[in-house]
C-alpha cells in the first residue's frame, strides 16, 4: 500500500448485518404426542412470557 490508500474493504460486508426475518430465538424440537404434564406446563408458562413480552413492546 502506498500512502494515503486504505486497507480497509471499500465494497463492505457482503453479508448483511440483520437478518431479513425475524425469529423468536427458539431451536427446539418438541412432540405434543410425548409431552408429559411438566412440559405441557412449562409449555403454559413460555406462551404466558411471550404474551407480557409482546404486550410491553406494544407500549
Amino acid at each position: 500500500m502506498t500512502r494515503g490508500q486504505s486497507r480497509q474493504n471499500k465494497k463492505g460486508d457482503q453479508t448483511p448485518k440483520y437478518a431479513q426475518t425475524t425469529s423468536d430465538g427458539r431451536d427446539i424440537e418438541f412432540s405434543q404426542e410425548l409431552a408429559d404434564q411438566d412440559d405441557l406446563e412449562a409449555q403454559a408458562r413460555t406462551e404466558a412470557a411471550d404474551r407480557r413480552v409482546k404486550s410491553k413492546k406494544k407500549e
